[in-house]
């Protein structure tokens, strides 16, 4: 298995692009142009990552400019052999903010989003990083509809633990199916089979019979943010985005937390639609 500094360089690259302001309830906001570049530096045992915003626009001076080296990657920043990776608070606490930062990488496309939670554990803000490789004719998917999650998708798992643990691999069958308003899921993960279902509003979609109320954003490029409306250090949840990528492929990307608000795995998901029924 690759090692999580060899993942992380997959990710390397100029990358123009965007951050787009994302509401709790899905309302996409406004976009700043970026530019993102990690390059090797010296003999490639480190990387220097370099991040420029344009508030005012390309043509003019950036407003931000971070710069850093990175010579190691934390634990807690779990990189998958895709390049995909997953980062995120250690420990739900009260009156502290939650967040969790996701990416994928495919050819010469980058995904990115962020979820963040306030002090009080409820969904705060989102923003949505659109990235293109440099010099490339790289295309932004279309924005997500149900349609594009109806079907049965067959995939791998791979989860890597925050207790150190050797990491998994595991199959996975999700079945997906609509009727009216109404969204059914079937999962098969691990021995486990889960049902769930959720209601159609807008752009977002419901989950109210699970033990955290959840919801699923339906968002431009194809991704899409499922978190529960508010997380708790009490008991155990989860958060996710996904990017459908092609017309028939995607990935996921999950966070799970236990029921003392520590975090306990990352969890990759590459799956297939293989039917639409």
């Amino acid at each position: 298995m690759s090692s999580n500094w060899d993942n992380f360089r997959k990710n390397l690259g100029e990358w123009h692009g965007s951050f787009t302001a994302i509401a709790p309830d899905g309302t996409v906001g406004e976009s700043v142009p970026s530019i993102l570049s990690l390059t090797e530096v010296a003999d490639g045992s480190r990387v220097r990552f370099q991040l420029q915003r344009f508030a005012k626009g390309l043509n003019q001076p950036a407003t931000s400019n971070t710069v850093q080296e990175y010579a190691t990657i934390g634990r807690q920043n779990v990189f998958f052999e895709t390049g995909a990776f997953s980062k995120g608070s250690l420990q739900v606490a009260p009156f502290a903010e939650f967040g969790a930062e996701y990416g994928f990488v495919v050819g010469d496309r980058r995904l990115r989003f962020v979820q963040l939670f306030d002090k009080g554990q409820r969904l705060q803000s989102m923003t949505l990083i659109r990235e293109f490789r440099a010099g490339s004719e790289a295309t932004e998917r279309p924005p997500l509809q149900v349609t594009h999650l109806v079907g049965r998708w067959q995939g791998t798992a791979y989860t890597v633990y925050a207790d150190w643990r050797s990491p998994t691999e595991s199959p996975t069958t999700l079945t997906v199916w609509q009727e009216g308003t109404v969204l059914h899921q079937s999962l098969e993960w691990q021995d486990q089979h889960l049902a769930t279902t959720a209601t159609l509003e807008g752009a977002r979609l419901l989950f109210t019979d699970t033990p955290v109320p959840k919801q699923l954003l339906l968002l431009p490029d194809g991704t899409a943010s499922l978190t529960p409306l508010q997380v708790s250090f009490r008991e155990p949840f989860f958060v996710e985005v996904s990017w459908l990528w092609s017309d028939d492929q995607r990935q996921r990307l999950i966070r799970h937390y236990g029921d003392r608000g520590e975090w306990v795995s990352a969890t990759l998901v590459v799956e297939t639609r293989v039917s639409y029924s």
